[in-house]
């Protein structure tokens, strides 16, 4: 079967530049890998036969030796200084085009797809890490809003070097061990195996005057005061970013951002659940028995009287509208829940035991739940021994 024309499995003219044929090349292999065609039966003779068209148009002895005489350049017989007769379809050329288009293909999963300098590789340029800090508030401060000044331990440019991470803001130079690539390429039979350059760290670019107030970071560790407005409404969980509040960058890169994460403390009266709130009250068995009005706080710092309606029972609310928590988003303020608790009272003095026990003889049709409940176990305790 007749091969292809080369350029055309690239989707090419045939003057195309170097930098258009890798650019075809590498959206051809993207397309046509067989991870991401495995429904398709001749996906994997479609992305080698990607791979052998560009291990040729790359190389330009051998595109030249193409050009001239097409596929027959390498079918034997035509050797010499183009090395038209070594094949295009060696191993070692293979693995490391593959290379390319596995760092492509994954790289954005496995930390790659930065910036690239100095002829294809990584920027120098680091973005700095984003930083969390814990923020406790008071349920009043939740409810008003605050100005906080908070301490953050971190970094921030270096004012020496400018971030250049070189003495006197001088600018780095390319790896010469890598060639400004941040990895280097060793051959190992079949396989390419690929690494971070051990000089440049992955860089790209080495100084060789570090600066000596940050010893080539491009940054110095520092404390900074920020001031943090905290509105009205904030719960537990609420998230505040401030963008570029984070760790400095390396070497002139982006500052990271700082995620402040709310936490609202306990309160000794009132007890939240969105934006309402609850207030357990205690009142005396006579004033829950005979009724009346009681003065309860609000979050606000004032007061509101409630009215306790005659044989009010333990466990009781009463709603005091727009008295709860503001809402984060849309102005909406909730309601305020009053919870009676009757207290039975206790160190009874003798008077006051004589005229409980004489209250006792003549409640009978006072306690409406208790003689509903004994009437239930009555007839429970029939029906056991019926």
């Amino acid at each position: 079967m007749a091969k292809k024309d080369f350029y055309e499995v690239l989707g090419i003219q045939k003057g195309a530049s170097a930098d258009e044929i890798k650019k075809a090349y590498r959206a051809k292999a993207k397309e046509l890998h067989p991870d991401r065609n495995k429904d398709n039966p001749n996906a994997e003779a479609l992305f080698k036969e990607v791979n052998e068209a560009h291990d040729v148009l790359k190389d330009p002895e051998k595109k030249a030796a193409y050009d001239r005489y097409g596929h027959a350049a390498f079918e034997g017989g035509m050797g010499g200084g183009g090395r038209p007769g070594a094949g295009y379809g060696q191993q070692g050329d293979f693995a490391s085009a593959f290379s390319d288009v596995f760092e492509d293909l994954f790289g954005d999963f496995m930390g790659g797809g930065g910036g690239r300098a100095g002829g294809g590789g990584r920027s120098r340029a680091t973005r700095g890490s984003d930083l969390r800090y814990n923020l406790r508030v008071t349920l009043e401060e939740a409810f008003k809003g605050a100005q906080k000044q908070i301490n953050v331990p971190g970094s921030e440019t270096c004012d020496s070097c400018h971030g250049t991470g070189a003495e006197g803001g001088a600018e780095p130079q390319t790896c010469p061990t890598c060639g400004g690539m941040g990895k280097v390429r060793a051959q190992n039979g079949f396989f390419t195996v690929e690494r971070t350059c051990p000089t440049c760290g992955g860089q790209g670019q080495v100084v060789k005057n570090p600066c000596r107030k940050c010893h080539g970071a491009g940054r110095i560790e520092k404390d900074r005061t920020l001031s943090v407005n905290i509105p009205a409404g904030v719960e537990t969980g609420t998230r505040i970013r401030l963008a570029g509040e984070g760790e400095a960058g390396l070497r002139g890169g982006p500052s990271g951002d700082l995620y402040i994460f709310i936490e609202v403390k306990e309160h000794d009266l009132f007890q939240r659940d969105g934006t309402s709130l609850f207030c357990r009250v205690p009142v005396s068995m006579a004033s829950a028995a005979l009724g009346g009005e009681l003065e309860v706080p609000t979050i606000d710092g004032g007061r509101s009287r409630v009215k306790i309606p005659a044989g009010s029972q333990s466990g009781r609310q009463m709603r005091l509208r727009a008295k709860g928590m503001p809402a984060l988003r849309g102005g909406a303020v909730g309601d305020m829940l009053i919870e009676l608790a009757v207290e039975t009272p206790v160190n009874l003095t003798p008077r006051q035991k004589e005229l409980l026990r004489e209250f006792e003889k003549i409640e009978a049709e006072n306690n409406p739940q208790g003689a509903s409940f004994f009437r239930k176990v009555k007839s429970f305790w029939d029906g056991m021994t019926g």
